[in-house]
């Protein structure tokens, strides 16, 4: 194609030395006499190396020239999105080494702000704050959703394996990735599993019928979080854990010892207990979310958007469109589907959100991570342009994961309200532009670097430096 040739095929990860014969223009290749390196991924499903032969015609083609340096992604929401050189870099390395093959990457889930920080005792983040910032942007009516405690994946379902190879140009009946393009999976058949079950669902459901496709693009969380973040959960979370109770166990016997022989260090000992206090509950946060997965019985999907299939991209009809259709799937999937709890609020009535307010607590008291507030319309323009598509409320316990377990101390939390959401809400803004754009350009059957120019961007401006905590 274009006249060049990749002959690459993998003789150091076990593949084949590959050659062209000139001036004959054949191609030569013997397996590889062992593996000398171990590939990230396999070379192929079956292990075996093949050449991976191109679709013809210049639209399949990617050009790395597309993605490199500086660029002005034209979108319909937000005009043009600039993407800038370094971040460009950024995302080449992932897109290059890790991503699934870009043929099925038709779309990346943007970043989500969270809501403006509370001033209430004890609180770093409330209701109150989110849903006065849709109040003020002119919206009126919002949904909010219950806040999974899962890892985000993109599934794409195809409803029989003839479709992939049509629409998508590759061999396969779908796939599921992470919001950063990686497969979600590492055991393929793990991924089948899910697949087969949520294929099923639909089936059941008379989805392919009504939406008339005979594919999907849903945007998930599969649970438990351990599922994915089991290294995180070993490595970062446990051991935080069990040291912080450990050494502030020690610390107060210490000081009640001192007490006894009457030093006059009860303040001491008042901290010391409060802080031991607070790291047991950092412990109880975590553990919440967390179960053993050893097969797909062991895990749950919990969709809460159906972003495109067919001809029509679904990302734009209202969130309560989407709810209800994904409870006909969660009805049909035998609890392997999990359905997404939800409340309307009208931001401009303080009964409805005082409704809203209590929900939240209602969920995070039992141990939930919170909820996400969106305006009822997916994509909604106010005073100031495009308005945030989601705002997320996260409570207290959960937040001691993202701030560590002595956040809520008064000299921390004082602190962390002075956080900068500026960027974030600008990033999340733009991500969703490009998000739409790409599916968009997708579902008009558009060259395949269009639509990568779009979900590449994305990934772009997630390199953009910003406090991962937010």
């Amino acid at each position: 194609m274009n006249n060049t040739i990749n002959i690459d095929t993998g003789c150091v990860f076990g593949g084949a030395l590959t050659a062209l014969r000139y001036p004959e223009k054949e191609l030569v290749s013997v397996p590889a006499n062992r593996t000398y390196y171990e590939p990230i991924r396999p070379l192929t499903a079956t292990g075996d190396a093949e050449p991976i032969e191109p679709r013809a015609g210049e639209g399949d083609l990617l050009d790395i020239e597309d993605v490199l340096g500086k660029r002005l992604i034209e979108t319909r929401l937000q005009r043009s999105v600039t993407v800038r050189e370094e971040n460009a870099a950024a995302a080449l390395e992932v897109m290059s080494r890790f991503a699934v093959d870009p043929r099925w990457l038709i779309y990346l889930p943007p970043t989500m702000a969270p809501t403006g920080t509370s001033s209430r005792p004890g609180l770093l983040e409330h209701p109150a704050e989110a849903l006065s910032y849709y109040r003020g942007e002119g919206v009126r009516e919002v949904i909010c959703e219950e806040k999974h405690m899962g890892s985000r994946a993109i599934v794409i379902v195809c409803r029989d394996d003839t479709v992939a190879d049509r629409r998508f140009g590759i061999d396969g009946d779908g796939i599921c990735y992470t919001r950063t393009g990686r497969p979600f999976f590492e055991d393929t058949g793990m991924e089948a599993g899910v697949l087969d079950r949520v294929r099923a669902a639909l089936d059941a459901s008379g989805l392919w019928a009504e939406l008339e496709t005979d594919w999907l693009a849903l945007d998930c969380e599969i649970l438990p979080w351990s599922a994915k973040a089991m290294e995180l959960l070993r490595r970062q979370y446990a051991p935080t854990g069990a040291s912080a109770k450990a050494a502030f166990a020690a610390s107060s016997r210490a000081v009640e010892a001192a007490v006894s022989r009457g030093l006059d260090l009860e303040d001491t000992l008042v901290r010391q207990r409060d802080r031991l206090a607070m790291a047991e509950r950092f412990v109880d946060a975590y553990r919440r979310y967390c179960w053993t997965v050893e097969t797909v019985d062991d895990l749950k999907v919990a969709p809460f958007q159906i972003l495109a299939g067919g001809g029509r991209v679904h990302a734009d009809r209202d969130h309560a469109w989407h709810l209800d259709t994904i409870e006909r799937i969660a009805a049909s999937a035998r609890g392997f589907v999990h359905p997404t709890r939800s409340l309307r609020v009208d931001v401009t009535d303080p009964s409805s959100e005082e409704v809203g307010t209590r929900w939240w607590e209602g969920l995070t008291e039992a141990g939930g991570e919170g909820m996400v507030v969106k305006p009822l319309g997916a994509i909604v323009r106010g005073r100031r342009g495009l308005v945030q598509p989601g705002v997320k409320v996260r409570g207290p316990e959960y937040l001691r994961l993202v701030y560590g377990p002595e956040y809520t101390a008064p000299e921390h939390l004082e602190r962390l309200r002075e956080r900068d959401l500026t960027h974030k809400r600008s990033l999340a803004v733009r991500e969703f532009a490009l998000g739409i754009e790409a599916l968009e350009r997708f579902v008009r059957e558009e060259p395949l670097y269009r639509v990568h120019e779009c979900v590449f961007g994305v990934l772009a401006l997630e390199s953009e430096p910003v406090d991962p905590r937010l």
